[in-house]
C-alpha cells in the first residue's frame, strides 16, 4: 500500500524555501570568509574571473622576465670585476715598464720584461675566468646577451661584449721578446713608451666599455624596478576584482544567521498552527 503524500500548508512551504535559501547564502559566505575570495571560478563571475586570470598570468610572466634581469645584473657586475681587475693590471704593467726607462744593465731590463709578460699573461687568464653563466662579456664580441623586459619578447636589451685578451682583436698588448726595451744593457726609451702607448689605449678601451656596460645596467635596473611595480599593479587588479570584503561578509554572516534562526522560529510557529487546526477534527 503506498504511502500518501505529506501535504504542507502554504505557510510552511514558504518557511522551508526561506530556509533553504538562507542556507546556500551561509555556505557561500562562508567559502569566501575561509578563502577571502568572492570569485573563485567562472561561474562566479566570468568577467572578473578572466580578467583577474589575464592579470595574473601576466604578472607571472614578468616575475619570469624579472629573474632574466636579475641574470643580466649579475653579468654585468661580473664584467665589471673583471674591467676592474684588468685595470689593475694593465697599471701594474705600466708601473713595471716605466721602472725600466731606469733600469740598470742587462740582467735587471731582462728581469722587467718577464714581470711585464708574467701580467700580460694574467690579463688574458682574468678576461677568460670573468664570465658567468657560460656568457663571459670580456671574451669577444661574439659573446652577447639579450635581456627581455616584457612578457611577450619583443622589448629587451642586447648586452655586447669586448675582447679583454691582449691580443690585436683585443686589447692589444704586445709581448716582449728578450731585449726588446734594451739595447746592449741600455734602456730603450722609445720601445718602452711603444709599449706604455699600448697599455694607455687598452686602458681606455676598458674604461670606455665599462661607461657601456654602467648604462646597461642602469637601463636593466630601472626596468627592474618598473616590472616590480607592474607586478604589484596586476596583483592588486587581479584581488580587487576576486577578494572578498571580509568585514561585509562577517556582516552578512550575522545577518544569515538571524534570519535563519527567524525563519526557524516561523517554521517552527506554522508547524504549531497547522497542528490546532488538526485537533479541531
Amino acid at each position: 500500500m503506498a504511502l500518501s503524500s505529506i501535504q504542507l500548508t502554504a505557510g510552511m512551504r514558504q518557511n522551508l524555501l526561506s530556509l533553504q535559501n538562507t542556507a546556500s547564502l551561509m555556505e557561500r559566505t562562508q567559502t569566501r570568509l575561509s578563502t577571502g575570495l568572492r570569485v573563485q571560478s567562472a561561474l562566479d563571475d566570468p568577467i572578473n574571473y578572466f580578467a583577474a586570470k589575464g592579470h595574473r598570468d601576466r604578472a607571472a610572466d614578468l616575475a619570469y622576465r624579472k629573474e632574466e634581469m636579475n641574470e643580466g645584473v649579475q653579468l654585468l657586475k661580473a664584467t665589471d670585476a673583471g674591467i676592474t681587475g684588468l685595470l689593475d693590471l694593465i697599471a701594474s704593467a705600466k708601473s713595471i715598464a716605466q721602472s725600466a726607462r731606469s733600469g740598470e744593465g742587462t740582467a735587471d731590463i731582462e728581469a722587467l720584461e718577464t714581470q711585464f709578460n708574467a701580467i700580460r699573461s694574467q690579463i688574458d687568464d682574468l678576461a677568460d675566468d670573468s664570465g658567468y653563466k657560460g656568457v663571459n662579456l670580456l671574451g669577444g664580441d661574439d659573446q652577447t646577451l639579450s635581456v627581455f623586459f616584457d612578457e611577450d619578447g619583443t622589448h629587451s636589451i642586447t648586452l655586447t661584449g669586448i675582447d679583454g685578451s691582449t691580443g690585436t682583436d683585443g686589447l692589444n698588448i704586445t709581448e716582449l721578446s728578450t731585449d726588446d726595451w734594451q739595447t746592449d744593457g741600455i734602456a730603450d726609451s722609445s720601445a718602452i713608451d711603444d709599449s706604455i702607448a699600448e697599455l694607455d689605449a687598452a686602458r681606455d678601451t676598458l674604461r670606455s666599455a665599462a661607461k657601456t656596460f654602467s648604462n646597461n645596467m642602469s637601463t636593466i635596473t630601472i626596468r627592474q624596478d618598473f616590472t616590480a611595480n607592474m607586478i604589484n599593479t596586476l596583483q592588486d587588479g587581479a584581488a580587487k576584482l576576486t577578494e572578498a570584503d571580509l568585514n561585509e561578509e562577517g556582516a552578512n554572516m550575522l545577518m544569515l544567521q538571524t534570519r535563519q534562526a527567524l525563519g526557524t522560529t516561523s517554521l517552527s510557529l506554522a508547524s504549531q498552527a497547522a497542528q490546532s487546526v488538526m485537533r479541531l477534527f
